[in-house]
């Protein structure tokens, strides 16, 4: 009981574990990394590993013990008997040998194939809406059909791979016995072993060699759980960012970008940029889609580590900040915003966990969510579905920016935050973002003609650089890409502007 608890406590600690490493990895590895590797790393795989192991562990102890202590009793009882199991039990351990390895080669298969179907499986919840939407759903059930029948089969052949050889294991166990007692018998009858002696021998057996079997067969499981230990380690053994800065707080909230230069997979994103950011000001960037405009806010967040340069705040580089104290000065809102599984109130919370509710409400008032929050069956104690998809588009935005007010930060990312908005949701979420930008450093990715015009700011990116910067008076008067931007719109079909 004590090692199953423990097993299961072992299991928790490595889920906590794993979360706090996945905290400080860099985005690029979950751009890498599908999400059904890491929710079945650290849920089927672990939970198996864990359960597996816990039982393996006592079976196998148990089984060696047993195996040891009567097998030094038999021996003592008579050797010839001894000598016989020991022979047996030699055998059994180079057969079970054969019986691990034969298990092992198929046990990255098997997991494989599990980590792949929980991926598509995710997927295909997460992405039901646009299934339906475009009649899909035919091409994603072939999917899902097909990683499912993966799964099947590499279950099938790891049956198939154990079963035979477990088979032969647990007849040579039944045999040992058989042979154990057919001597026992016959030693007795030539007068050479007494009629105690022979019943002990015979029941001797019988126990040695179902623990053995037992055992025998949860070694070949040990085998399997050992990949999945594997991949565990692969996901603790990437390179975190280094966060041993210190604890700042700078004096200023000025932004600085001096030469920076970053790359993913060997593909230039941003090249040698210099930009400076001052505070209190709203900085707009523009730019077509994989021009690198959401990149510079990651490497401002320190998201990534840039590949040369560097990016400062108030003086500092960001890599000599701690990561908390660094996060403390930013909030962002996305254009696709995540709501947890939880109410409506500690959704808002999670930006200034230690909130009172009437903190919680003066910033859903000035966000502009209160009343449709108190419009739902129990107010702010109702419970979001997981991502917030019992909610609209332009309620979740509203709700994120409350977060947002909530924590209070001086520096605010808007990542195309109203891109989406339906005109019924628009003008309550401008009032809220007014409300949450009023005497911040403003940093947006554009998408609105109207909120890129009054910008302190215009820095227009195209292809990992900066190919235009100043007021949009200043670049309205150029022949740019700006001016084509804003006069051109319609022919410029891969920018997002209303």
């Amino acid at each position: 009981m004590l090692l199953t608890e423990g097993g299961y406590r072992t299991c928790a600690g490595k889920r906590i574990e794993i979360g706090e490493h996945l905290r400080y990895l860099p985005m690029g590895y979950f751009n890498d990394t599908s999400l059904g590797h890491i929710t079945s790393v650290t849920t089927n795989i672990l939970e198996q590993t864990g359960d597996i192991a816990t039982r393996a562990i006592i079976l196998v102890m148990q089984g060696t013990i047993t195996t040891a202590i009567v097998s030094l009793g038999m021996f003592i009882f008579d050797v010839r008997i001894g000598l016989i199991c020991v022979a047996v039990i030699l055998i059994f351990f180079i057969f079970n040998q054969f019986t691990n390895k034969s298990v092992e080669k198929v046990a990255p298969e098997k997991i494989e194939a599990d980590k792949d179907m929980v991926g598509v499986i995710l997927e295909f919840i997460q992405g039901i809406a646009e299934i339906r939407n475009y009649n899909i759903i035919s091409m994603n059930n072939a999917r899902l059909n097909k990683a499912i029948e993966r799964k099947t089969k590499a279950d099938i052949k790891a049956e198939i791979a154990a079963i035979p050889l477990v088979g032969v294991q647990m007849l040579i166990c039944k045999l040992a016995g058989v042979v154990i007692a057919g001597a026992s018998i016959a030693f007795y009858l030539n007068g050479t072993m007494k009629l105690t002696y022979c019943i002990t021998m015979m029941l001797c057996a019988f126990i040695i060699f179902e623990s053995l079997d037992l055992a025998g067969t949860y070694t070949a499981l040990i085998r399997i759980i050992g990949k999945g230990v594997d991949m565990v380690n692969e996901i603790m053994e990437v390179e975190q960012m280094d966060i041993n800065g210190e604890e700042i707080h700078p004096s200023n909230r000025d932004i600085h970008l001096e030469h920076v230069s970053f790359a993913y997979e060997d593909r230039t994103i941003i090249d040698d940029v210099t930009l400076d950011i001052k505070e209190k000001t709203t900085t707009a960037i523009v730019g077509p889609s994989g021009g690198g405009k959401t990149t510079i806010t990651s490497l401002i967040a320190r998201f990534w580590d840039v590949k040369s340069g560097k990016v400062t705040l108030g003086g500092r580089d960001v890599r000599d900040y701690s990561f908390d104290s660094l996060m403390e000065n930013f909030s962002f809102v996305f254009q696709r915003v995540y709501l947890f599984e939880d109410t409506i109130a500690n959704n808002i919370r999670f930006g200034r966990p230690e909130a009172s509710m009437e903190d919680v409400i003066a910033a859903a008032k000035k966000a502009c969510c209160h009343d449709f929050i108190m419009s739902l069956p129990n107010g702010y104690e109702t419970v979001v579905g997981e991502g917030g998809a019992t909610l609209s588009g332009g309620e979740k935005q509203r709700i994120a920016i409350a977060r947002a007010i909530m924590k209070d930060a001086p520096i605010i990312i808007l990542d195309e935050a109203t891109a989406n908005v339906d005109p019924e949701n628009e003008k309550d979420l401008t009032e809220a973002i007014e409300n949450l930008t009023k005497e911040k450093t403003i940093i947006m990715i554009a998408h609105r003609l109207k909120t890129v015009r009054h910008a302190d700011q215009i820095v227009v990116i195209d292809k990992g650089k900066i190919v235009q910067q100043g007021k949009h008076d200043e670049l309205m008067a150029k022949d740019g890409i700006y001016k084509k931007f804003v006069s051109g719109r319609k022919k410029a079909v891969s920018w997002k502007i209303a």
